[in-house]
């Protein structure tokens, strides 16, 4: 058997399937998969082959059923055997699951044995990828080998008929992790003392650092604004939002507008946040998400967590909790009790930790559902290690992405496994997150890249790495944006004889002439691209100062289409009188400028002219602004056009349009709403301009994060006869480009 079989109660299942049909024979893990060896009667024998296909358990992924003759050895019995040998397979390793129902049950049942029990799990939920060290999965190849079982615990494991059956993480109260709580002078409380004094903290307007599955998050009552404000000074967070956790759907519903494929990914097993649009009212201080019309809301899924808010019979809590990351703006999240115990502790009031090691720091992922779509912002915790199945066989093969929102990947013959969110590479400690990913990836793999692959970018810390442990491997570069189109193409199942009308919009990517591209519409398969149309070059000058100042590319979108900087418009107030005349020579000669196609930088500009945001605290936060505003507007029939010439895209007649409307009045949300239709009726324009190229339009990149913008985009392309495809396995932004780099390295 071929799959994710491992961590997910396959080998118990195997058990009840042989013993139920009295079938005599084993079951046992190996680098392959699982390995089973049955004797009986032959309509038994088949029946069982049609369980093991078509009702195996809910968190296993059977990929393949392999079967062959052995020799008959006259058993009497069936049985899971610990003993595993290496076949030169390789087996599929599960993510890390939600607390399931019938532990939350357990949990909260005073007459159970594992009531109140913070690290309560089953074969059908708990940690996994986070505790693995090494293949085949077995407690011993696991952070809680270092627990040993109870005489209860153990006759639960061994039982066939429990539950519990060769659950590696099983404990209870008796032989468990234990919980401690440090307050802010390093005094501890143990279990459920400490628990309370957590509690305690939270309710009290406190920040609280909460070891999790993953890594540490930092907590605090999400309806205290004090409190959400003083946790977002110590983190420098900005105005970057947070995430909120919740106790259970209901409560999800008195904070946000709920539709049915927003519920499924949030009580899904995976549990990630949920980007959905905050309820009017709803009991969460603005300063959760200021300017910003969502919430990320995630539903409790740790053991730990609904005894953070409070059982039956429990003092009352904070109904909704800021659930953040643990770390400072930029670094890694902390997973390691003395790391957060020091990075953490001018940020938290208290730590609650316990005794089980992580071995792998694994963030949230980030969800949303745009038009019924499953659209991945950031695909980490319960999503990391599952394989994408490719269409194309590739070698060995590395590809370490790109510097921004780094995820890498690891791909032999049909199937890639993409790491979890690794983080942007600017930061050193990010560098060394990689490489630890990047070894324990391999090891739960057994993949050996005989190939690396990068970003065509010269000076991103990711290629440069490529470049230094390459050693006689050869490390093959891609274009940015060819990359983006490929995942998209890799995810839908596309082979190497197909082309496509890629559009991937974005905010940076380096282009074949050196200039910074972002707005590129490509003929693309993985052998090749042709760039046939991009957004008309404008100059960037300063690089990153004016992706950090709207205002800056304003002026500088204003410059290229000869609009003047009058007094009257907001960027060009917002910018000092000695730096906008530093700029105007700078636009002039071209000293200190880059060229740039970028659509990304394009939306930055119209916030700006809008009078939304002339200066950014986080990546993409005018852009997001702006498309908040536009949901709700009317804009009637007013509409803005891009020009197109000989595959140039020209924004200056939409400029013209929107300092127009800003000058007669007009609403940033009107505005806003205008923009958006302009940019996917010029998608939908091109696409029928090179129908005779493809059929099938890709829309990938940054910028189709924007819910507003990806709807109308596809569905002006659904009714001009297109198949338009986007992401639903990894994101549009950088922590997709992994994937298709590894189709591109290997078939260009």
């Amino acid at each position: 058997m071929h799959g994710v079989v491992q961590g997910v109660g396959f080998r118990p299942f195997v058990y009840s399937c042989a013993a139920a049909l009295n079938l005599s024979g084993c079951v046992r893990n190996d680098s392959s998969g699982a390995v089973i060896e049955v004797e009986g009667d032959a309509d038994d024998v088949e029946n069982f082959l049609r369980r093991l296909r078509d009702r195996p358990p809910p968190l296993a992924v059977i990929e393949s059923v392999e079967t062959r003759p052995v020799a008959l050895v006259g058993g009497t019995g069936f049985v899971i055997s610990d003993t595993s040998r290496s076949d030169g397979g390789r087996t599929l390793t599960s993510p890390d699951v939600a607390m399931c129902a019938q532990c939350a049950a357990e949990q909260a049942d005073p007459a159970d044995r594992r009531y109140r029990h913070p690290f309560i799990n089953c074969t059908n939920c708990g940690p996994r990828f986070t505790i693995i060290g090494s293949l085949p999965y077995d407690r011993a190849s696991t952070t809680m080998a270092a627990f040993e079982m109870c005489a209860e615990c153990a006759r639960e494991y061994h039982d066939p008929d429990d539950r519990r059956f060769h659950a590696q993480p099983i404990s209870c109260p008796d032989c468990g992790p234990t919980l401690t709580y440090r307050d802010a002078s390093g005094r501890p409380s143990n279990g459920e003392a400490g628990l309370r004094a957590a509690r305690e903290l939270l309710r009290d307007g406190g920040v609280l650092a909460v070891k999790g599955i993953g890594g540490y998050h930092l907590a605090c009552d999400a309806g205290n604004g004090r409190a959400v404000a003083d946790l977002r000074l110590r983190k420098r967070r900005g105005d970057k939002p947070f995430a909120v956790m919740v106790p259970d759907m209901a409560t999800t519903r008195d904070i946000a507008e709920v539709d049915d494929a927003s519920a499924r990914l949030l009580s899904g097993p995976q549990r990630p946040i949920v980007l959905m649009p905050r309820r009017v009212g709803a009991p969460v201080a603005e300063a959760v998400a200021p300017h910003n019309p969502d919430l990320g809301v995630l539903l409790a899924y740790a053991p730990l967590h609904p005894l953070l808010f409070g059982l039956a019979g429990d003092p009352p809590g904070p109904a909704v909790l800021v659930m953040t990351s643990g770390n400072l703006a930029g670094e890694p999240i902390c997973f390691a009790d003395e790391d957060a115990l020091d990075r953490l502790a001018h940020l938290a009031d208290g730590w609650l930790m316990h005794d089980r090691a992580i071995l792998v720091p694994c963030d949230d992922s980030v969800i949303r559902a745009v038009a019924g779509r499953e659209v991945p912002i950031r695909r980490s915790r319960g999503y990391a290690p599952l394989p994408i199945a490719l269409p194309v066989p590739v070698p060995p093969t590395l590809a370490v992405g790109a510097d921004l929102k780094n995820t890498i990947a690891v791909a032999d013959g049909k199937y890639a496994w993409l790491s979890q969110h690794i983080g942007d590479m600017d930061v050193l400690a990010t560098v060394s997150v990689f490489d630890a990913a990047r070894r324990h990836l391999q090891a739960l793999t057994a993949v050996t890249p005989q190939v690396l692959v990068a970003d065509a970018h010269p000076l991103y810390r990711s290629t440069q790495w490529a470049d230094r442990n390459a050693g006689h491997r050869p490390v093959r570069t891609v274009q940015h944006h060819h990359a983006h189109i490929a995942a998209v193409m890799a995810e839908h199942g596309l082979d190497d004889s197909a082309q496509v009308l890629g559009f991937a919009f974005d905010g940076t990517g380096y282009g074949t002439d050196g200039a910074v591209w972002g707005g590129e519409v490509l003929l693309a398969g993985y052998k090749g691209v042709q760039r046939l149309a991009h957004l008309k070059y404008v100059p960037m000058a300063g690089g990153d100062v004016s992706v950090r100042r709207p205002y800056r590319m304003a002026l500088a979108h204003l410059w290229a289409a000869g609009i003047a900087w009058d007094d009257e418009l907001e960027p060009v107030a917002a910018c000092p009188l000695d730096e906008r005349e530093v700029l105007a020579r700078q636009l002039d000669t071209g000293f200190g400028c880059v060229s740039t196609s970028s659509f990304g930088r394009l939306f930055d500009a119209v916030s700006a002219l809008a009078g939304v945001r002339q200066v950014v605290a986080y990546e993409a936060q005018a852009a997001i602004e702006l498309e908040g505003l536009s949901r709700g507007a009317d804009c009637g029939t007013g509409s803005y056009t891009f020009a197109l010439t000989d595959g140039v895209i020209d924004a200056a007649p939409v400029l013209r349009a929107v300092v127009g409307d800003r000058r007669a009045g007009v609403s940033a949300g009107i505005i806003g709403a205008r923009f958006h239709r302009a940019v996917a009726e010029v998608i939908v324009r091109i696409a029928c301009a090179h129908r005779e190229a493809s059929p099938t339009v890709v829309l990938s990149g940054g910028v189709f994060q924007n819910p507003t913008l990806l709807r109308l985009a596809l569905q002006g392309l659904q009714d001009n006869g297109f198949e338009a495809i986007t992401h639903h396995r990894v994101p549009p932004n950088d922590g997709g480009i992994a994937l298709g780099q590894l189709l591109v390295g290997n078939c260009g």
